[in-house]
């Protein structure tokens, strides 16, 4: 981080002298105490968004195929005289044990079409579905697996 801040301090000021790069250390390690103490910044957290980089992008990409699908299976009961919209609510229990994976599979389920998410208690999930065939395999989709492969700080809050 600090490097990043020395890297943005030149950049900002268009020319490399001595006097610049010295004042650029000194300013990019007051931000980066600010930051550490007044902000809660940490290097060990800043390790765990590099670890989880890769499985964030394979998740977001994951998450608009399923988003693309889902439409399409919403467009073919919109559009479809012969079928109708039958709703359910499924219930199910998650195997995660954080809020921030329960969020992310909370919202996750809301951003695809035909399902929301009408309430979400700890682990326990209430998901409304257009048709009852959505419901199914929620508590081991694609999003489940992928959500369980991310490292979570310790003390499981975060």
């Amino acid at each position: 981080m600090i490097t990043f801040f020395f890297l943005l301090w030149i950049i900002l000021n268009g020319r490399v002298t001595a006097e610049l790069v010295i004042l650029g250390l000194v300013c990019a390690v007051v931000v980066f105490a600010f930051a550490s103490y007044a902000l809660g910044y940490s290097v060990q957290r800043e390790a765990l968004i590099w670890r989880n980089l890769p499985w964030a992008i394979l998740y977001f990409l994951n998450l608009i195929v399923e988003i693309v699908k889902a439409a399409l299976q919403v467009g073919s009961i919109v559009f479809d005289p012969k079928k109708s919209p039958d709703p359910v609510i499924v219930e199910f229990d998650s195997q995660f044990h954080t809020m921030f994976q329960n969020a992310i599979l909370a919202n996750s389920i809301t951003l695809t079409p035909g399902t929301y998410t009408v309430e979400q208690t700890g682990n326990h999930f209430r998901i409304h579905c257009l048709v009852p065939a959505m419901g199914v395999g929620l508590d081991d989709s694609s999003f489940v697996k992928l959500l369980g492969r991310v490292h979570v700080a310790k003390g499981g809050a975060e």
